[in-house]
């Protein structure tokens, strides 16, 4: 299959533990662009934190995209253009930031660009931020801090927990909110319906191609809509189990290449 358009999750699927693109893989990616294929990278990141990547990997110049927020928000690289944008219902925030209280998990949002963070900043939180490399402002009224329209709510904490309020959450707020993990410390609530499979078909219209010509790669469970969506889903081998069970193909880990060693394999001519 001549694969056309290729989404990429950033963390632990395109960086590694470093949170680095390697030379060889950073390669096989330009390869593939001056073939003719699309790259799109899928992340729960915010835009600012996906840009520095793909400014690096050609993709203004090869007419890429950039999907943040999990598919809450589809930017053409080459334009600038956003193409999608799914705003977050603000009426749920204080129903959220009430639920939360009595928990040690931080709730966070964005604004074009830095991170909001509510009082209980924990280690978790930090670790975003210098994901993002950006500005972190705390703040004593959520609520009240959230001035502009905003596309995600990001909650960081013990895993343990976050299961628990993971259960909860997902329970009050069915058909109405997605919640779901992006890894182990972090939880996201999402407008009803945003996930990156829900998401990748509006880019697939957008560029005529088919759901078969799409390749996904991924590691994590926000990952699985567009791994079990594409016409060929990979999972990585440092992932999580639920992923690699309904991926049509496993791969090397993060720290292997594997994303250069599939496109040697089963992409680049």
């Amino acid at each position: 299959m001549n694969y056309k358009l290729i989404a990429l999750d950033i963390d632990g699927t395109l960086t590694n533990s470093k949170k680095e693109i390697t030379p060889r893989t950073r390669f096989a990616l330009l390869e593939a662009q001056k073939q003719g294929k699309k790259i799109v990278l899928a992340s729960g990141r915010h835009p600012i934190g996906i840009y520095p990547i793909a400014r690096d990997l050609m993709l203004d110049r090869f007419g890429g995209y950039i999907m943040a927020f999990n598919g809450g928000k589809i930017i053409n690289c080459e334009t600038g253009e956003t193409v999608v944008s799914k705003l977050f219902p603000p009426e749920y925030l204080p129903d959220i930031v009430g639920v939360l209280k009595e928990s040690n998990i931080t709730i966070n949002t964005y604004d074009n660009k830095r991170i909001i963070s509510d009082r209980k900043v924990n280690d978790y939180t930090y670790i975003e931020r210098d994901i993002l490399k950006t500005e972190m402002v705390v703040v004593d009224d959520f609520v009240s801090a959230v001035k502009s329209d905003i596309n995600k709510i990001l909650l960081a904490g013990e895993p343990d927990e976050l299961d628990r309020y993971q259960e909860l959450l997902s329970k009050r707020y069915d058909g109405l909110l997605d919640v779901y993990k992006s890894a182990p410390y972090f939880l996201e609530i999402m407008p009803f319906g945003v996930t990156k499979g829900s998401m990748l078909p509006l880019l697939l219209q957008k560029l005529n191609i088919r759901r078969e010509e799409l390749a996904a790669f991924g590691d994590n469970y926000n990952d699985m809509t567009m791994i079990g969506y594409a016409g060929f889903g990979v999972a990585m081998a440092n992932g999580e189990p639920d992923v690699k069970k309904i991926s049509d193909y496993v791969c090397e880990s993060n720290d292997d290449d594997g994303i250069a060693k599939t496109f040697d394999k089963f992409i680049l001519r």
